[in-house]
Parts: C-alpha cells; structure tokens; sequence
C-alpha cells in the first residue's frame, strides 16, 4: 500500500493523523538533519500500522515534507 505524507518535523507532540485513507499528517519532534526526521517518520508509521520498520520505506520525498510512503 502505498500512501501520501506530509512531514512536520520539531513538532510539539508525535502524532500520525489520517485525512482519508491515502494522505497522513505525521508530526515528529526531531529536527530535519541528516535523517533524523525521516527515520522517526517510518517509526511512528509502523507504530501507527503495526508492522515492523522493514515494512516501511520512503518511495519518494526523501528530502522534502510531502513524501510517498509504501507500506508492505
């Protein structure tokens, strides 16, 4: 499954909210320096999934705020 993320690093609280089934807002509190955000994004993802950090991959968006996330 392949799903749409915008990214908003230093934020207060970690959170992951759902717009529809396909776009999430994931808010983590670690700053966007040498993938430091990225890698608490796929945590909270397959917290927020129930599947392991394996299962979770940036398809797209490595370095930007909006990414494209596949789920396996």
């Amino acid at each position: 499954m392949r799903i749409f993320v915008k990214a908003k690093p230093l934020a207060g609280e970690e959170k992951v909210e759902k717009l529809d089934d396909s776009h999430f807002i994931v808010s983590i509190k670690e700053p966007p320096v040498k993938g430091q955000a990225n890698r608490a994004i796929i945590g909270a993802l397959a917290d927020y999934f129930h599947v392991t950090r394996a299962q979770v991959a940036i398809v797209s968006g490595g370095i930007s705020r909006n990414k494209i996330i596949e789920i396996k």
